[in-house]
């Protein structure tokens, strides 16, 4: 997989998370938009069936859609939260970033320690080109969640992608020391060393990390860019 690739799925698909639905297929999905469409002429004002809409509209890629039922939901109450969060993950995957940010802050607004909101706006601001907001948003989440291995990963993989490779290997550490059988994290901290060209520091990283329990094909390709 690309490191960029990589990188960029680290810090920016994990607020993503709560979007996580049922599996269903396609036409599973259009059958359940029908029969909620049906519910909702019955019963408008129905705020669990617009949300449940909003959700088959968003997994059949239909987000003008979604848009609509998250926005007649804001209309009614400006406070609905689930509304809010999944209108900005809608602006963000239409590219309407600034609307995103609106809708981010506004829920962190009222949910300041709200993980994944916060994370979501980090990658809004990243995507706006705004580097200090976005470095502001990386440090407040590291500062809210200093467990979590995930929000040092996010800033490492911001630190990388701008260069600040010092840093960078510094969060890399501090993510891998709380997820030691990361493979993303341990490839993404030998990528570093090896763009600095400390090849022999990138081995002993990766090799270390087979030691912990990695399994040694996940991170051939790393090995192999040592070995050259």
């Amino acid at each position: 997989m690309n490191i960029m690739y990589r990188l960029a799925a680290i810090l920016f698909t994990f607020h993503f998370s709560l979007l996580t639905a049922p599996a269903q297929s396609r036409s599973q999905w259009r059958d359940s938009l029908e029969t909620l469409t049906e519910q909702l002429r019955r019963a408008p004002a129905d705020v669990d069936l617009r949300l449940r809409k909003a959700e088959a509209n968003i997994n059949l890629e239909q987000w003008d859609y979604a848009l609509a039922e998250y926005g007649k939901i804001l209309h009614a109450d400006e406070q609905n939260l689930a509304a809010r969060y999944f209108r900005a993950y809608v602006h963000t995957r239409q590219q309407h970033y600034d609307l995103a940010r609106v809708d981010y802050e506004a829920f962190l607004s009222l949910v300041p320690l709200h993980f994944e909101a916060r994370l979501g706006l980090a990658h809004v601001l990243q995507k706006m080109g705004r580097r200090s907001d976005t470095t502001d948003q990386l440090n407040t989440l590291v500062e809210l969640f200093p467990d979590s291995a995930t929000a040092y990963a996010a800033r490492a993989a911001f630190e990388t992608e701008q260069q600040l490779y010092d840093v960078a290997l510094f969060d890399w550490d501090e993510a891998i020391s709380r997820q030691p059988l990361n493979a993303d994290f341990v490839v993404s901290k030998a990528d570093v060393l090896i763009r600095q060209n400390r090849l022999a520091d990138a081995r002993a990283e990766l090799t270390a990390a087979v030691s912990r329990g990695i399994p040694r094909y996940a991170l051939k390709e790393w090995l192999d860019k040592c070995s050259r």
